[in-house]
């Protein structure tokens, strides 16, 4: 599976906000329930809930529902797909700088 330039912009966007990027560190620990998002960063439902849909849409994030709450995790292949875009990049740049 390869993402098209469109998906990777949306990860990139995604990744271009702070608070995601935070989000995305405390998700390293493992699975973690939307509370416990929610008191890490002291912010409203809603504005949590609009960081999250911008991790989930683009795929950088999977939501599991438990009962009455959503469990957030990284997901693993898009982030494998993401680092070998980047390795390609930056591996056509050398080629470039060194031809």
């Amino acid at each position: 599976m390869k993402y098209n330039h469109d998906e990777y912009a949306a990860i990139f966007k995604a990744l271009g906000d702070e608070t995601r990027l935070e989000i995305l560190t405390m998700l390293t620990k493992g699975k973690t329930c939307a509370c416990r998002i929610l008191e890490a960063f002291n912010c409203t439902q809603p504005t949590l809930a609009y960081h999250m849909k911008q991790l989930t849409d683009c795929r950088l994030v999977d939501a599991q529902k438990e009962g009455k709450w959503v469990y957030y995790s990284i997901n693993g292949k898009t982030m494998q797909l993401l680092g070998k875009f980047i390795a390609e990049v930056s591996q056509a740049e050398r080629i470039d700088s060194n031809g």
